[in-house]
Order: structure tokens, then C-alpha cells, then sequence
């Protein structure tokens, strides 16, 4: 990959670095949290739901909203409002405040990240699209294994106000950043009619049904780390630590490695195998879950899968949104969110009604089931094929 188009392509995984770490730290800081705001642990909880909820709420409405603008300027705009967010959680006096910091913070965190891959399909060169992707993703990933520990160590030192003026900094840096070296990249122009048909094109609506369910076995393991490690060491702080560093591990390899699989592969081949993957490696789980250390391999494995199947489905849906690709992309970040938390829910049922035995082999059943509505879905449609934003029409892109 050109050098000029890496180095922007890294810009743009520094931003999704910032914003995933934030959902990474808080969860280690809960208690602190809750101490400081006279609130329960599970209303400080509901910080990151607010978050997650207005962020699939907000996505496809910023995307829709902002068609016609300049892709370096969303993109900015929204690492601004990100950190204006983060600001306002720092220095809020009171929970209602810091609850207002988390949801504009996550509309900042909307703006960005469907830009972000929006800019990332259009730099690419040909058959290297999904290599993009990894890249950006990849940020997210590398959140995932420093930010609990990040979070704990400067929570330690200065307090969870500490951490999250830390975040607000490094969200200053990347905005910086985005507006020197990411280019400028004006899309197609549409009509505000044309914008909102993605919501009844029976094609992406039913990549969308994917995107959501895609992660969800994974979430409904990776939700409830702790719970699963709690089996073959209950009550062991430091097993479950080191289990969820080693399936952040996970996560940020997989992003690196799946690029040139789904480059070199069909989309659609590369989802149902790493759907096998997890379905088979669930199972395995529930044969070992008894054992730590096989344990801790598993669940490096189900890591790799965590994150990394989004890239390719993010593909299909570039491929298929046309000149809209940026509203049907926020269209399939907001399902991600939903598959996550849908994940995260039924791992809780499983684990109120039946306890965490059965986690492993739920998972397993869901993946089949993912794996099926996969291959309904496909193949693509030889229009979606030929339709490539910045590829053949490249007149309607604006590149600077």
C-alpha cells in the first residue's frame, strides 16, 4: 500500500483508537465512579449504555444529515464534539452531568467512525479495501488490550477524572491530526430521497440483519470473560486480568491478520469460516472450561473473531451502499452495537437461568445459526459487485 495512504490510514486508526479506548476504561473505573456520584454501581453502568444507545440512534442520522459535506470535516468535527464530551464527564459535578458528557461524547464517536471508513474505502487501491478496514479497526483493537490497564493505572494515580481528562487529551491530538493529514474527500452527491431509500433496499437491509447479528455470539462470550474464567478459578482477580488481556490480545490480532484474508477471499467465505471458528472453538471452550490455561488459549481464539468479522461484512456493505456507502455504513456500525448488546443480553439470561456452563454451548448454537442467515444473504448481487465509490467513478469523488 502506498505510504502516503498508510500514513492517513494510520490518522484514521489513531481517532478509532481514542474513541473504542473510552468503552474500555470505564468498565474497571465503575466502582470509583459510582463512589464519586453518590450512585449505585449499576446506574454508573448505564453510562456506557447511554453511550452505545445514542450512538446507533445517532449514526445513520448524522450520516444522512451531513451527505453532501466534506468527509475531513466530519471527521473532525466529530473528534471535537468527542472530547467536548470527555470534558464534560472529567470536570461534571454531578451524575446527570457526566451522563450528558457520555452521550456527546457519542455523538462525536457517531460522526467519526462511518467517516472513518468511508475515507479508508476511497484511499484504498484496488484489492486492498479490506486492508483498510483491518487498519482502522485495528485501533479498536489495540484499545481493547491497553485500555483496561491504562484506565487502572492512571486511575490509581489521578483518579477516574484523571483518566478520562487523559482520553480528552488524546482526543485533542487526534483531531489535530484528522485535520492536518487526513485528506479532503467529497462523495457523490445525492439527493436527501436517495439518502434515506438505503433504509428500504431490501439488499442492505438484509446486510444489516448480518451486521447485527455477526458479533453477537462473540459478545455473549466476551460480555461475561470473568464468568467463564470463574470457573476453572473462582474468585481469582488476577486470572480474570489476565484472561481479559489475553482475549484483547485476541482482538487486535485478529484485525491485523483478517485484511489480506478478506482482500485475497469472498467476503461471504471469510464470515461463515470465522463463524466456524467460533462455533467450533465454543464447543471447545465448554469441553475445557474447566482448566485454565486451555481456557486462556480459547479465548484468545474467540478474541481474533471478536472484531475482525466486521471487516469483510463492512466490505459488503461499502460495495453495496454506492454512493450512499457512508449512511449504510453508520447503518452497520449502529447494527454492530445492537448485535452487541443483544450478545451481552442473552449471556445475561443464560447466565441468570442456567449459569455459566452453558454459555460456551449457547454461543456455539447462535454461530450455527449466524452462519445460516450468512449464506441466505449471499451471493452479492453482480450490481453490488460494480458499484465502488472512488472506483470507476471516480469523477463524482473529490480526493485533495
Amino acid at each position: 500500500m502506498n505510504p502516503s495512504v498508510t500514513s492517513r490510514l494510520m490518522i484514521l486508526s489513531v481517532g478509532a483508537f481514542v474513541l473504542a479506548i473510552d468503552g474500555f476504561v470505564l468498565p474497571g473505573l465503575l466502582p470509583e465512579v459510582a463512589a464519586d456520584l453518590s450512585v449505585s454501581v449499576a446506574a454508573a453502568g448505564q453510562l456506557m449504555t447511554a453511550f452505545g444507545v445514542t450512538y446507533a440512534v445517532s449514526s445513520p442520522v448524522i450520516a444522512t444529515l451531513t451527505g453532501q459535506l466534506d468527509r475531513r470535516l466530519v471527521i473532525c468535527t466529530g473528534m471535537v464534539v468527542f472530547l467536548l464530551g470527555m470534558v464534560l464527564q472529567a470536570a461534571g459535578p454531578t451524575y446527570g452531568v457526566v451522563m450528558a458528557g457520555q452521550i456527546v461524547a457519542a455523538l462525536g464517536a457517531a460522526a467519526f467512525q462511518a467517516n472513518a471508513f468511508a475515507v479508508a474505502g476511497v484511499l484504498a487501491p484496488p484489492g486492498r479495501r479490506s486492508r483498510a478496514f483491518a487498519m482502522i479497526a485495528a485501533g479498536a483493537g489495540l484499545a481493547a488490550v491497553l485500555g483496561m490497564p491504562i484506565g487502572l493505572l492512571i486511575g490509581q494515580l489521578w483518579g477516574w477524572r484523571g483518566t478520562l481528562w487523559t482520553i480528552a487529551a488524546m482526543a485533542a491530538v487526534a483531531a489535530v491530526l484528522a485535520g492536518l493529514f487526513v485528506p479532503s474527500v467529497t462523495l457523490p452527491a445525492t439527493t436527501m430521497r436517495a439518502r434515506l431509500a438505503v433504509l428500504v433496499n431490501p439488499r442492505i437491509l438484509a446486510l444489516l440483519v448480518v451486521s447485527a447479528l455477526l458479533i453477537t455470539p462473540q459478545y455473549l462470550l466476551g460480555s461475561y470473560v470473568s464468568a467463564v474464567v470463574g470457573i476453572s478459578s473462582p474468585g481469582d482477580g488476577t486470572a480474570i486480568m489476565i484472561a481479559l488481556l489475553l482475549y484483547g490480545a485476541g482482538v487486535f490480532a485478529g484485525t491485523r491478520v483478517i485484511g489480506r484474508f478478506a482482500d485475497r477471499f469472498a467476503a461471504v467465505a471469510v464470515i461463515v469460516t470465522g463463524l466456524g471458528v467460533v462455533a467450533l472453538n465454543s464447543v471447545l471452550l465448554a469441553a475445557v472450561q474447566h482448566w485454565f490455561l486451555p481456557t486462556l488459549a480459547v479465548l484468545f481464539i474467540l478474541g481474533m473473531t471478536a472484531l475482525s468479522l466486521v471487516i469483510p461484512q463492512q466490505n459488503r456493505v461499502f460495495v453495496a451502499g454506492g454512493d450512499v456507502a457512508v449512511i449504510a455504513l453508520s447503518l452497520s456500525g449502529a447494527m454492530n452495537h445492537i448485535g452487541a448488546a443483544l450478545g451481552a443480553g442473552i449471556g445475561g439470561a443464560v447466565l441468570a437461568g442456567a449459569g455459566p456452563l452453558w454459555l460456551a454451548p449457547t454461543a456455539a448454537l447462535l454461530a450455527l445459526g449466524v452462519i445460516a442467515v450468512v449464506l441466505i444473504t449471499a451471493p452479492e448481487s453482480s450490481a453490488a459487485r460494480r458499484t465502488h465509490p472512488g472506483r470507476g467513478r471516480s469523477r463524482d469523488v473529490r480526493l485533495t
